[in-house]
């Protein structure tokens, strides 16, 4: 079937200002790769290019899930624009397919905090305005300047002689630069991206963060930090069918204690078997997945009543057979856990959730970070957020 919605990534591989920046991490994951994520995962979007004239880009992005548009040299410089590149990539499509897109989203993965509903919403907005075009923007109630050519200070976009309060302006709209969304025909009709009947999606201050120097990094790191500590808004997947739990760390703080004979015990939260009991009433599948073959494990998951597979040494194949057998897949599932051997099935999940203390590359991996620790109620705190 032809793709009637279309996103286009350009990722140009000889970026002066930041070597390979497109493939630098923001939140565990290279922003090339965060920006093909949105734009799979958003319902409104049929198929997800990648515009570049890089063979590594281009390896990557295949392996992330999206197609490949080679572009030729004369488009990959520092003159060429981006809707020369969305141009030449419309006109590959349509070769391929046989028939131009009637939508494209042209995304910019310089702007790593983009998810897919705000695609998703800028979408449906321009659509039902029926509009011609729309773009993200964020809200400004910036009081503006510039220098005339005698050096006097001019006020841009206000009269410097009245200053009204904030909540008394009129907001402006700064452009984010991370999603297009516009019609084919009128695009290239007109050849670039503000054509006919525009209308502006507004996305808030801390998703509108662009990369333009290395400084960006950091404030982009810290600001996917703050979102998968945000609970209010969990990723939850919308056909949610089942939780998964490792054990240690999880259910346990990690410690363990060890008598004369050798052995072992661990302590527990009570708090997270009672809320375990009233999430099991939701009808979704529950179960222990753990690496350890300690029989304190299995004796745990018997007196909550949970199943569990013990001993797994590679959980994402065990898992991966368990939900087929199921009619299951991994975006229907939540994956709790808190260690390195937790980090593929993390990013796999649905929804992959780490808990406080859990390592840097399990948190990286996660969409969702608990602010409790594990064996303090971490899993109570999951058991409140499904709940609700």
């Amino acid at each position: 079937m032809n793709a009637r919605t279309v996103a286009i990534i350009p990722a140009r591989g000889g970026s002066k200002g930041i070597r390979h920046k497109n493939l630098r991490p923001v939140g565990g994951q290279p922003i090339l790769q965060r920006c093909i994520q949105a734009a799979r995962l958003a319902q409104g979007v049929d198929a997800v290019y990648v515009s570049t004239d890089d063979e590594d880009y281009a390896r990557k992005a295949r392996e992330w899930g999206a197609e490949v548009v080679m572009r030729p040299a004369d488009l990959a410089n520092d003159t060429a624009s981006s809707e020369s590149a969305l141009l030449h990539a419309l006109d590959e499509i349509e070769r391929c397919q046989g028939e131009a897109p009637e939508v494209l989203v042209f995304l910019q993965c310089t702007s790593p905090l983009t998810t897919a509903e705000d695609i998703d919403a800028t979408l449906r907005l321009m659509r039902e305005r029926q509009a011609d075009a729309a773009f993200s923007a964020t809200p400004s109630h910036s009081f503006l300047w510039k220098a005339d050519d005698k050096g006097n200070a001019v006020g841009v976009n206000h009269d410097r002689s009245f200053r009204p309060r904030r909540q008394d302006r009129e907001p402006e709209y700064r452009e984010t630069g991370a999603i297009y969304a516009m019609r084919v025909m009128g695009f290239r009709q007109h050849r670039h991206r503000f054509f006919g009947h525009v209308v502006i999606y507004p996305v808030p201050a801390e998703r509108a963060w662009e990369i333009d120097d290395p400084e960006d990094f950091a404030v982009c790191e810290a600001l996917a930090q703050y979102a998968k500590q945000d609970a209010a808004n969990a990723p939850f997947p919308e056909d949610l069918k089942a939780v998964l739990f490792d054990f240690d760390g999880v259910f346990t703080d990690n410690r363990v204690w060890v008598n004369q004979d050798g052995i072992e015990s661990v302590a527990c939260n009570r708090s997270d078997g009672l809320q375990l009991g009233a999430l099991k009433k939701t009808g979704l599948e529950l179960m222990i997945v753990s690496k350890e073959q300690n029989p304190v494990v299995s004796a745990r998951a018997r007196k909550l009543k949970l199943p569990v597979m013990q001993g797994i040494d590679d959980k994402p194949a065990a898992i991966g057979a368990w939900l087929q057998e199921r009619g299951l897949s991994w975006e229907q599932l939540i994956y709790v856990g808190n260690d390195l051997n937790d980090v593929d099935c993390l990013r796999r999940a649905g929804c992959g959730v780490a808990v406080a203390d859990a390592y840097p590359e399990a948190k990286d991996a996660a969409d969702l970070v608990l602010s409790r620790a594990g064996g303090h109620g971490a899993i109570r705190e999951l058991c409140d957020l499904l709940l609700k």
